[in-house]
């Protein structure tokens, strides 16, 4: 089942399909959280997760998001972007938004993420910081695409 919203000339779709896998691929390479990261892994990533690409137009992508989740108790967002020529337009939080009301997302009770520098943004969205962080821990292989 795929979802879609549309807001003027731009559209929202889980067609995973669509996703500019050249784009996402080539914005992650160089992003601080998946530098270098290889083709196959992107394509792997998005073959096992539910994704929102946003389209404008005639279909040309111009941002994503994918959440890893079971659909019942638990989701990990994450590789969110807009392309930059087309920030400051509402489109992260649109698709915050859409994210949030996606049918099979709901009733969760967990929500993760990591970012370096949009909490302001998710912080709209009911995000915040680990309320008792001595209870998680975490393997984290920053190397693991060098």
């Amino acid at each position: 089942m795929h979802c879609s919203w549309r807001q003027g000339e731009f559209e929202i779709s889980t067609d995973s399909s669509r996703v500019d896998l050249a784009l996402v691929h080539e914005f992650l390479t160089k992003s601080y959280w998946a530098k270098g990261i290889p083709l196959e892994t992107v394509a792997k990533s998005i073959e096992n997760s539910l994704c929102f690409g946003i389209y404008e137009g005639k279909g040309r992508q111009v941002g994503f998001a994918r959440v890893v989740s079971d659909r019942a108790t638990f989701a990990y967002l994450a590789d969110v972007f807009v392309i930059e020529a087309y920030r400051g337009q509402g489109l992260s939080k649109w698709m915050m938004a859409c994210i949030q009301a996606h049918p099979q997302l709901q009733g969760l009770r967990r929500w993760m993420l990591a970012t370096s520098d949009a909490h302001g943004l998710y912080a709209q969205f009911g995000f915040a910081a680990l309320k008792i962080p001595e209870r998680w821990m975490e393997i984290h292989n920053s190397g693991v695409y060098s």
